[in-house]
């Protein structure tokens, strides 16, 4: 049975860091910031985690801050938080709601909105860690806060690690990560194994001939191509996976033509991949590449179609034992509240930090809506109509229990391995 009594301890002040973190968190959402721009975020929580004894690195891989506290002899545990946010028009209708806009990586001009959480994410790991460092005789060793950028674009923990963050966070023995969910706020949800599928976006270009509408003869069409190679990569899921592995392959997007009387010269699909294993993922990918070129030459193409990857994810598995040991120590403080995290079918990069770093994570879920709304969508059986999700322009987790959650569970798992008696096991 795991012990609590250091996690109550530290969280006994929570009503103390409650007041500041829901400012934080109002000002956070009030002012998102996309993906790599992130600078006003890290240079808060550089300032207030400065405050709190730790030593601060910033511009790590762009806008990504690492604070370290040592306390001790015994284990090192990375806690990471995601900072950016995405073009998204809010339409919650907070009072602090965000009516800010920003020029993207292309030269557009786009609102911003805290769509995805990362706001919570932010302001519970800075609660967590500055509650950590009130309460240094509850716990031995060091904590690394870690606040990535560009989560969004899946390539911010990877420019942290190639901005040598391996160097700048020492030896870690384990790294822990949550995210906010649609579900009901004040629940912990912990899962082994895949927890998040890999993502990969695909842009396809096929070419035909360009001819007049009335003489389709002329052409090769490269809108009837697309539309086939659309049709049969409907195959690839119900005909190349096995039922008992999941996948998915959308179609997001198709540009063709310029006018309704003229036979274009190409098509350009975009196309994104859901998968939980790598053997499925080369499956599915192989597939994809394969119908492409096989419709194309039966179409006749005048050229072979290009390829892109882009976006990439990787899977997010997690470790058994770590897992096992965050959720004995979710069931030990949380009680029924505490539960397992449903397959998600989003992704994310955090599992590039531990896995550069050479050491097993886990990732967790917590709630984000309101209980009372929950449960009444679940009654009518309309949970995916009535509740928000994430990347949603309505997607407002309410302020409380979340933070409160957020930052018990950061505290709990953390104080799994840096607790007294870890301490004491440490050689």
């Amino acid at each position: 049975m795991n012990d609590t009594r250091p996690a109550g301890a530290v969280l006994a002040d929570l009503p103390t860091v409650r007041p500041w973190q829901e400012d934080f968190y109002r000002d956070l959402h009030q002012h998102p910031e996309l993906s790599h721009q992130e600078h006003r975020a890290a240079g808060a929580v550089a300032a207030r985690l400065r405050d709190s004894g730790y030593e601060v690195v910033e511009h790590v891989g762009g806008t990504g801050v690492v604070a370290t506290l040592r306390n001790g002899e015994g284990k090192t545990v990375l806690l990471r938080a995601d900072m950016d946010a995405l073009p998204v028009l809010e339409a919650t209708g907070l009072p602090y709601a965000s009516t800010d806009s920003a020029t993207d990586a292309t030269g557009t001009h786009v609102p911003v909105m805290h769509a995805c959480g990362h706001d919570v994410h932010v302001t519970c790991l800075l609660g967590a860690a500055t509650l950590l460092a009130l309460h240094r005789d509850e716990w031995a060793g060091t904590l690394v806060a870690l606040f990535q950028p560009a989560e969004e674009l899946g390539d911010g923990a990877r420019r942290m690690v190639e901005d040598s963050l391996a160097t700048k966070v020492g030896d870690v023995d384990v790294a822990l990560a949550q995210h906010v969910l649609p579900m009901p706020a004040g629940t912990v949800g912990t899962r082994t194994g895949p927890a998040l599928s890999a993502a990969d976006s695909l842009r396809v270009t096929v070419y035909g001939r360009g001819a007049h509408g009335s003489m389709p003869q002329a052409s090769v069409d490269p809108v009837v191509l697309a539309a086939m190679v659309v049709v049969r990569l409907q195959t690839v899921v119900s005909r190349e996976v096995a039922p008992t592995e999941t996948a998915v392959v959308t179609v997001g997007s198709i540009h063709a033509g310029t006018k309704s009387n003229v036979i274009g010269d190409s098509a350009v699909l975009e196309l994104n991949v859901r998968t939980y294993d790598e053997q499925t993922r080369t499956t599915v990918l192989d597939a994809i590449r394969r119908i492409v070129v096989a419709e194309c030459q039966a179409s006749a193409s005048p050229r072979e179609p290009d390829f892109e990857l882009f976006d990439r994810f990787p899977a997010t598995t997690n470790d058994e034992d770590t897992t096992a040991r965050v959720r004995d120590a979710f069931s030990a403080y949380f009680g029924s509240r505490a539960g397992t995290l449903p397959l998600q079918s989003a992704s994310e990069d955090f599992s590039d930090i531990p896995k550069a770093l050479g050491i097993p994570y886990s990732y967790w879920g917590i709630g984000g809506t309101a209980p009372d709304a929950y449960r009444a969508a679940e009654q009518a059986g309309r949970v995916a109509q009535d509740i928000p999700v994430n990347h949603s322009a309505a997607f407002a987790p309410v302020m409380q229990p979340t933070l409160d959650t957020g930052t018990a569970a950061l505290v709990v798992a953390a104080l799994a391995w840096l607790g007294p008696q870890e301490a004491r096991a440490t050689p």
